[in-house]
Formats: C-alpha cells, structure tokens, sequence
C-alpha cells in the first residue's frame, strides 16, 4: 500500500511515521509513508494556499488550486486511481469496518485542512471520501490522518507480529475486546481468573467470548443494535439483564 498525506505542518508525521507499527510496517514493505507540504504545489510567489471567502465571514478557506495541482501530481505515477480521503469534522464517523474497507486499496491520498475551511470544489470534485474520527473540532487534519492511517496499517498483511492479532480487537467483531491479564498470577491479592490458568482452551475461549459480550453490555449496549448474535450469545445477554434487574 501507498499512503500520500498532503499538510501544511508535514513535519508533525515525522514522529509518528517513525516509531512502532508505522516504522515496522515501512521497514517489512507493507506500505510506503509520504508527506507533502501543500504549499509546494501554489503558483503563487508567498506560496500562499488560503484566501478569505466569498460572502465575507471569519476566518480563511484553502484554495483548490494548490489542492487539486497536488492530487495530479500524484496521481500522475500511481498504477490504481487512489482513494481520496478528506479529514474533516463534517464527514462519515470513522470506524473499524471503514479501517478494514481502506485496508485493502493500494493507494491512498490524505487532505489535511486547516483555518476555517475547503472550498467546496475541492469536496465536490477531488475528494472520494469524507472522515471525521468525532464530533469535535481539532485545529487541522494531520492528528485525524495519522489516527485513521494508524488504523488502517496495522490491518495490513505482515504488520503485526501475528496475523490474527487484530481479529481479536475491540470493534473487529463488533464486540468490545474481553479483558487481558499476565504474570503474575497474584499481584497483591488480585488473582487472575482460574480459567485462564486451566489450561482448559475451550472454557479459556467460552470465558472470553462472555467477558466481551459482558464488556459490550456494561460499556456500549448500542453496539448490539448492529449485531447478529448466535443463540448461545442471546442467552448469555439475557443473564446479564436480569442481573441487572
């Protein structure tokens, strides 16, 4: 995979592209890391890539020029026509299904906005996708990116040290993940669970299933609006409300 992010503060990513995940993915060839500054890509003499905006109003609106120049640019040498992938408050609330989805494309390009603004040609003819990663508002797009990047990386091939690793996680099932423990196995009078220490692995993945389904409930009952669970699951889930009750 190939991941292009266009930023005015491209030195922000250099910590995070890296370190951890994101450097060891670099390192065994699952994806390539590039960031451009959007002001390389202005014709304008200051290299300025905001204007004010029609109508009046606060603040500045990026340009399409610079955006679109640099999108064209890239794409220019790119195999596959890329995913374009605008950070934006206003977008799709992003998930792990999305994650999952963007993982298996092979190019994608990152627009990080800052100041008050896109013009809307830039949304409405550039753009493949829109993603948000809350209802919040941070001051630009490069902290949304490298969280959604993030995401998407480890789901690929080869990058995490155990192919299922992720199959695991919380939200990959659409279940919260089960609680985790590690030696020792008595740290001050808090025990971990017998079953864990059974060596009995179909009561140790029956405990585990319980606990997420546990976890899910006490946490973020919504999820199972979304969710086809099996008869055994439903009538773990009707055990946990009456207990409830």
């Amino acid at each position: 995979m190939n991941i292009h992010v266009l930023s005015l503060f491209p030195d922000m990513f250099t910590g995070v592209f890296g370190s951890s995940i994101l450097k060891k993915a670099q390192e065994k060839g699952a994806v390539t890391l590039a960031v451009s500054d959007i002001r390389d890509y202005s014709d304008n003499k200051h290299k300025q890539v905001d204007d004010y905006p029609y109508g009046g109003g606060a603040g500045m609106v990026l340009k399409p020029e610079p955006m679109f120049h640099a999108v064209e640019t890239l794409t220019q040498h790119m195999n596959k026509k890329p995913r374009i992938i605008l950070m934006c408050p206003q977008g799709d609330r992003f998930t792990q299904k999305k994650a999952e989805e963007l993982a298996k494309e092979e190019e994608l390009i990152f627009l990080c906005g800052h100041y008050e603004g896109y013009d809307e040609r830039i949304r409405e003819y550039l753009v493949t996708d829109e993603i948000s990663i809350g209802d919040f508002v941070l001051t630009g797009g490069e902290l949304p990116a490298m969280t959604v990047i993030d995401a998407v990386v480890r789901l690929l091939p080869g990058v995490l040290g155990q192919e299922d690793s992720h199959i695991h996680d919380s939200f990959s099932t659409g279940l919260l993940e089960h609680p985790h423990y590690t030696r020792p196995a008595d740290f001050r009078g808090m025990t971990v669970p017998d079953v864990l220490v059974s060596g009995n692995h179909g009561k140790i993945e029956k405990w585990r299933e319980e606990e997420s389904l546990r976890r899910t409930f006490e946490r973020r009952p919504d999820l199972f609006d979304h969710l086809e669970l099996s008869a055994s699951q439903k009538a773990f889930l009707e055990t946990l409300k009456k207990e409830k009750e």
